[in-house]
């Protein structure tokens, strides 16, 4: 079950039907709802029943919440007071929001269930406050909408039962020092302004007021204190007091009226004046890197699922280009930097030297191609997989930036490598910080899953697999797939030769021709996929998104990285941390032929990979896509 939805009660026979009735409604049904009561004398323990609760005993708000969740089943508990109504999709929205955060504790935002400016006001006020300290005081107005893993409940012990007056900013606070808190923005809760009419405006401010200076202070309030009374009894409002009440919502009414005309004129200036012409869909720039074809094979599965909700518009260059553009439309060239290998080695010298010849004429297509085009369309938000130009546009004309890729695994979490490759792990650290510059959010995409760095802003989900891939059915036949990213891999490749009794397809070099035991295939999807589905391994450099593929079909790999190239010994290490296969810094046929011979041992632990699909982290792109706009 994900969600227990607990609520202490004391005689509210008048509200819980509301709330009851509210949830019913709701388009999400994996819930159950505990109603924990203090020994009702009115209806309050029958209307739980008719509406299938679970009813326990209960007394102070924090004896009942913790009563009820002794015996919740949920995954998370949700904490609601008895007076509070569900906006629509109000379940729905929470969860989704809280599980895209990655938190441990939260609070919504409160919606009055009045039409008063006064009250309209106040809980603005009170939501604009919570969002305002969320990162420096953990904070809630009171219990409307807490949701908290079950498991972070327990480990802290719960509500404190000793409290008579904050409990709820109490439990926020110890449990925010475990795990994230946020105010969720995506939902609103209905709250009833009972405390408001009995008790006035003035008293609640004064109340609350001096509640939360206390807790800045670190002190706790008493509802002694305060003169607070848990009993709401309507019949404690005086003639005075809604004479009171009635005079103030009268200034507040006419300083809302002037506040509004205001409004209204800002909005008719705007309209004249404005840049963006209305659209049914919001823009989003996807530039890609265009070195090798890995980054666009992924980018190219993300932009198709999501350019039903979006207009997408692409930028890239070399090889990525050509090959998003015989896909998608609204494709543009940009200049972009290659790698320069010899021999499989990277030429640091070479690859400064063309990246220094061919910088005039990258910015100058840059420029013509994204940075106008960012003017003329001012896309909500870009996102890059590891495309240099994205960040300057994007900083340039204060467009949010996303980055999803696989390299910032290399930055933003706490991998393992080979202890000689300390150097090149730092060069290419150095590399990635200027390629991808503080963007709103890192989604990496891995077969590998290191801890993320402490107060990092990143998220890790599985990778990013083609459909076509995905439907192959694997067997095992007789051949074996080499797949090159270098055309300076050739020298390598030849050394197969000397292995006769074994068949090997070669995918890289472009060229249609049988060398001996060695057969030369350009590339074809629908012929490589099914030369990869019936091979009994693969051999390949360290590229990212063959080794994914190659794992998600289930075949032992043989890795060679590109000699210079972190990111490829990066996962090469892992395959063979993993048990995948084996990470080799040279291409030698006698271990070629050892790793042959212990196929079954790597197949074992292949058999154990989860198929996934790519829909988890569409939602976070999305998500992403919607908060950052």
């Amino acid at each position: 079950m994900i969600l227990s939805i607990i609520i202490p009660t004391y005689n509210e026979e008048e509200y819980l039907p509301v709330l009851l009735e509210s949830i019913k409604k709701q388009n999400f049904s994996d819930y159950e709802v505990i109603v924990a009561d203090a020994n009702s004398t009115d209806r309050t323990r029958e209307i739980a029943d008719e509406y299938g609760c679970i009813v326990v005993d209960g007394g102070l708000p924090g004896v009942g919440r913790n009563n009820g969740a002794k015996i919740a089943q949920g995954e998370y508990l949700l904490f609601l007071d008895s007076d509070l109504e569900l906006t629509d999709d109000y379940l729905r929205n929470v969860i989704y929001e809280f599980r895209m955060e990655r938190l441990g504790i939260a609070i919504t935002q409160m919606l009055p269930i009045s039409d008063k400016a006064t009250d309209k006001l106040f809980h603005d006020f009170a939501n604009y406050f919570m969002i305002s300290v969320e990162k420096i005081k953990p904070h809630g107005a009171g219990c409307y909408g807490i949701i908290s893993k079950k498991k972070l409940h327990d480990e802290c012990g719960g509500y404190d039962e000793s409290l008579t007056f904050g409990e709820d900013t109490d439990y926020i606070e110890r449990l925010a020092k475990k795990e994230r808190f946020k105010v969720l923005r995506s939902a609103k809760i209905g709250v009833s302004t009972r405390r408001l009419e009995e008790e006035g405006l003035e008293t609640l401010i004064k109340q609350y007021g001096k509640s939360t200076v206390n807790d800045f202070l670190g002190k706790r309030t008493d509802a002694e204190d305060l003169n607070y009374n848990f009993d709401h009894g309507h019949e404690r409002i005086t003639t005075t007091r809604l004479e009171r009440l009635s005079r103030t919502t009268d200034r507040i009414n006419e300083i809302k009226g002037t506040y509004d005309e205001s409004v209204q004129k800002v909005h008719a200036a705007r309209a004249r004046f404005k840049i963006k012409k209305k659209r049914s869909k919001k823009v989003v720039f996807y530039c890609i890197c265009g070195e090798g074809m890995g980054h666009a094979i992924r980018s190219g599965v993300i932009i198709d699922r999501i350019r039903e909700k979006y207009d997408v518009y692409i930028f890239s260059s070399d090889r990525a280009y050509e090959y998003l553009k015989s896909k998608f439309d609204n494709v543009y060239e940009i200049g972009g930097f290659n790698t320069v290998y010899i021999n499989n080695k990277v030429d640091n010298l070479q690859t400064l030297a063309n990246a220094i010849r061919r910088n005039p004429t990258n910015i100058k297509i840059g420029y013509e191609n994204l940075y106008k085009k960012a003017r003329e369309l001012r896309p909500e938000v870009i996102v890059t997989d590891f495309e240099i130009y994205a960040t300057r546009v994007a900083k340039l004309l204060d467009i949010p930036l996303i980055s999803l890729d696989n390299i910032h695994m290399i930055t933003q979490t706490r991998i393992h490598y080979p202890y000689n490759k300390r150097v090149e792990m730092l060069k290419a650290k150095g590399v990635i910080k200027t390629y991808v510059v503080r963007p709103k959010v890192y989604i990496l995409t891995s077969f590998f899953y290191p801890r993320i760095r402490a107060k990092h802003n990143a998220v890790i989900y599985p990778p990013v697999i083609r459909e076509d891939i995905r439907k192959l059915e694997p067997v095992k036949g007789d051949h074996i797939i080499v797949y090159q990213t270098s055309r300076e891999s050739v020298k390598l490749v030849r050394r197969l030769k000397a292995l006769k009794n074994e068949e090997f397809i070669v995918y890289g070099f472009n060229v249609d021709k049988v060398d001996g035991n060695l057969t030369y295939k350009q590339f074809n999807e629908d012929e490589f996929y099914d030369d990869l589905a019936s091979a009994k391994a693969v051999i390949c450099n360290g590229g990212f998104t063959f080794i994914s593929e190659a794992i998600s079909l289930k075949k032992p790999i043989y890795s060679v990285p590109a000699i210079g190239n972190f990111e490829q010994a990066l996962n090469g290490y892992y395959v063979q941390r993993l048990g995948y296969g084996e990470y080799h810094e040279v291409m030698v046929p006698s271990k070629v032929q050892k790793f042959l011979s212990r196929l079954p041992k790597y197949e074992k632990k292949l058999e154990k990979v989860k198929k996934t699909n790519n829909d988890g982290i569409i939602k976070e792109l999305i998500y992403r896509i919607e908060k950052y706009s």
